[in-house]
C-alpha cells in the first residue's frame, strides 16, 4: 500500500467513526487528517512528475547512447543511414582550409571555400578511373609499408 492509498484509508476510518468536528478534539483531527490529505496530494503529483521526468530521460539517454555509436563509429554496422553517405576532403588553394563535402555537394560542380571564399570547383563522377584506383591502392600499399618498416 503507497502513501496514496493509505491516506484514502485514513480519511475512511475517520469518516467510518462519525467524529463530531464540533469538538476541539474533532476539529484537530478533522485538520490533521486534512493536512496529512493536501500533503499526500503534492507528494503523488511529485512522483508522478518524477516518474515522467524519468521516462524522459531514459528515452534522452537511449537517443544519446545511439548518437554516441554514430560519431564515435562504435556499434555501426552500415545498418544505419549515417553510413550511406560518403565524405570528401578537400584543401582550398587559396587558404588551405580543409573543407568535407558531400556526393550532393559535389553534384553542384562547386561552391564557395566557407573560410575565405574562393570559388572552388569539381570534376566528378563519383567513380575513379582505373589508373586513379590503381595507383591509390599502390599508395596506401606503400603507405603500410613505410608504416611496417618504420615499427
Amino acid at each position: 500500500m503507497d502513501i496514496c492509498e493509505k491516506i484514502s484509508y485514513i480519511k475512511g476510518l475517520a469518516e467510518g467513526l462519525d467524529l463530531d468536528v464540533n469538538t476541539k478534539e474533532g476539529k484537530v483531527l478533522s485538520a490533521i487528517i486534512d493536512l496529512i490529505g493536501d500533503i499526500t496530494e503534492e507528494i503523488c503529483e511529485i512522483e508522478d512528475g518524477l516518474d515522467d521526468m524519468s521516462e524522459q530521460l531514459d528515452a534522452v539517454d537511449e537517443d544519446l547512447s545511439s548518437l554516441e555509436d554514430v560519431i564515435y563509429d562504435e556499434g555501426c554496422d552500415g545498418e544505419c543511414d549515417c553510413c550511406d553517405d560518403e565524405v570528401y576532403e578537400v584543401e582550398c588553394p587559396n587558404c588551405h582550409d580543409i573543407i568535407y563535402l558531400d556526393e550532393d555537394m559535389l553534384e553542384e560542380e562547386g561552391i564557395d571555400c566557407p573560410n575565405c571564399g574562393t570559388p572552388l570547383e569539381f570534376d566528378f563522377d563519383g567513380e575513379c578511373s582505373e589508373s586513379e584506383c590503381e595507383s591509390e591502392d599502390e599508395d596506401s600499399r606503400n603507405d603500410e609499408e613505410a608504416d611496417a618498416d618504420a615499427e
